[in-house]
């Protein structure tokens, strides 16, 4: 059996952002630079629209699509907004700091992973 170790998925993924995706919803991007770093997460299982929304904090029935673009090396997660854009209570018009609780999620990897160390 493989040995397993936890790292944070901001020091796997090159780009994680998040950006407006109409009135209604936001949208999230997953991106990584090598091969190695993106097939570690993808076969690890551990970034799914169930993982996501509960790093969130919001009820799975929120997250509007959740897939993944191997030829990118990506994925891709879009949620319904919790209030609309620019309504009243709604706090980030653009979308745009909305990922920063996915930086923080733990995937588990192999063991000789070499991440990056900057997050």
């Amino acid at each position: 059996m493989e040995k397993k170790r936890l790292v944070k998925l901001g020091n796997l993924a090159s780009i994680v952002r998040s950006k407006n995706a109409g009135p209604y919803r936001i949208t999230f991007d997953v991106l990584f630079e090598r091969d190695d770093l993106y097939e570690a997460v993808s076969k690890s299982g551990a970034l799914n629209a169930e993982t996501v929304a509960k790093t969130l904090g919001i009820d799975n029935s929120k997250i509007s699509s959740f897939f993944e673009i191997p030829f990118a090396r990506a994925f891709k997660a879009t949620i319904y907004r919790l209030n609309a854009q620019c309504a009243l209570g709604e706090s980030d018009v653009y979308g745009a700091q909305q990922h920063v609780p996915l930086l923080d999620m733990m995937i588990p990897v192999p063991a000789d992973t070499r991440e990056y160390q900057d997050v």
